[in-house]
């Protein structure tokens, strides 16, 4: 058994790290720019704001629904090695055609911008589908079995972090440099995925069903009779449609309840990606390497008893004078900032706590020759909860519930993913 960071050293690991961080930053890059552009340049009425980004993130869920089956089927019965530097090589292609929309938009062409940046987001999920079961299912093929864990909390991690230096970047680089930026690094990307090593089909070769409808049914059903499986994965559903509804709620949120710029929105994204990657790595020192949801109940009940916190620091914050929005020296001198981000934080950390082992067990619970279908799997129910959470949102919206509110429904909601994840350590550990 390797350390998870010793893995870092390794070629049947880093290539595929870094083509998975680069992945996620351009992704995020791109997406985040897209998001504070709309809404602190274009909109500036909070529902449409919010509705924008409740639609920008469904948007980017329809290709998990509808292709997840499909890539999990391609991806067991093809070289995955192969299809990574496919899915890096239409990328370039997606990031120039997004670019673009970036750059119409900041220049007065907005309709067509938004229009293109859309139709970026589609696709970046189309591309999201076809790589997500390659990153976790090719772990097992190139790692030790004890090491898994380890690779999956430092996949998870990569993800985070480069969440976080997308978020940054994208609160404090110009739409020119963005656009430029989000090109530069999916060549540099495609180039990286070049070296990963090969991960052949592991068992006979699949008949392909490209039917979008009855390959997702049959894939689900197939994987879910499991009861192991069936539990992680509607634990981590829950979890993404906790997180759908925050991440829908987070920007609008920081800009009508806290008065802050886009820039104090980047980098508070920014720290929450930083207390993800800390749970993800040390839930595996925690838990010796072992695949387990020992800690996973408790984690995420503490979640929920942060988001309350989070909810109380926020009422009744200082309003600036009118028209004005707190940058972030102005936000950091706040006595309320501090504990808000430390808050803030430590919910990241419990979330990243929950969630990385209910990854491992997708890709240890089944043969090799399964693991894309998988994870596949998982993120056809993902995405169908997190677009229920979205509904929530607009629902809760529509019913006149304000951001502070619908953080309390996420609280609540943390309940029943410990009660999941409860079932999981019992039947499992």
């Amino acid at each position: 058994m390797h350390s998870a960071l010793g893995l870092m050293k390794e070629r049947r690991f880093l290539p595929l790290f870094i083509t998975q961080f680069l992945g996620a930053f351009n992704d995020n890059l791109f997406k985040q720019m897209m998001v504070y552009f709309v809404t602190y340049h274009v909109l500036h009425n909070p529902r449409a704001e919010f509705g924008f980004t409740a639609i920008a993130t469904a948007i980017s869920l329809v290709p998990f629904f509808l292709l997840s089956a499909l890539a999990g089927q391609l991806a067991d019965t093809h070289d995955k090695s192969r299809i990574i530097r496919i899915v890096k090589t239409a990328e370039i292609l997606i990031m120039i055609g997004g670019g673009s929309g970036l750059v119409l938009a900041r220049y007065g062409f907005t309709s067509v911008g938004i229009g293109m940046m859309l139709a970026a987001v589609l696709a970046l999920g189309v591309h999201s589908t076809f790589f997500g079961p390659i990153k976790y299912a090719i772990l097992p093929q190139h790692l030790d079995s004890d090491d898994v864990l380890g690779g999956t909390g430092l996949i998870e991690a990569s993800t985070y972090l480069a969440v976080l230096l997308g978020t940054i970047a994208a609160g404090w680089l110009s739409v020119d440099a963005a656009a430029l930026g989000a090109v530069t690094l999916a060549v540099v990307g495609r180039l990286v995925a070049g070296r990963v090593p090969p991960a052949p089909r592991a068992g006979a070769r699949l008949e392909i069903n490209f039917n979008p409808f009855s390959s997702s049914l049959r894939l689900v059903n197939a994987t879910m009779h499991i009861p192991r499986l069936f539990l992680a994965i509607c634990s981590i559903s829950f979890f993404w449609m906790i997180g759908a509804i925050v991440i829908a709620t987070f920007p609008p949120l920081v800009k009508n309840i806290l008065f802050a710029d886009q820039r104090v929105a980047s980098t508070l994204n920014a720290l929450f990606s930083i207390g993800i990657a800390i749970g993800s790595v040390a839930i595996n020192r925690m838990l010796r390497g072992r695949v387990s949801a020992r800690f996973a109940p408790a984690s995420v009940i503490v979640m929920g008893g942060l988001f309350v916190i989070f909810s109380m620091l926020m009422r009744a914050w200082p309003a600036p004078e009118s028209g004005h929005l707190y940058n972030w020296i102005e936000f950091a001198a706040l006595p309320r900032t501090l504990p808000l981000v430390a808050t803030l934080m430590a919910i990241a950390v419990t979330g990243g706590m929950f969630v990385v082992p209910l990854y491992a067990f997708l890709t240890t619970t089944v043969t090799r020759d399964q693991t894309a279908r998988t994870v596949a799997a998982n993120n056809v129910v993902n995405s169908g909860a997190m677009v229920i959470g979205l509904l929530m949102v607009i629902a809760l919206a529509a019913l006149g519930v304000s951001p502070l509110g619908t953080l309390l429904v996420v609280a609540a909601m943390c309940l029943g993913a410990a009660w999941l994840a409860q079932k999981l350590h019992e039947a499992c550990d």
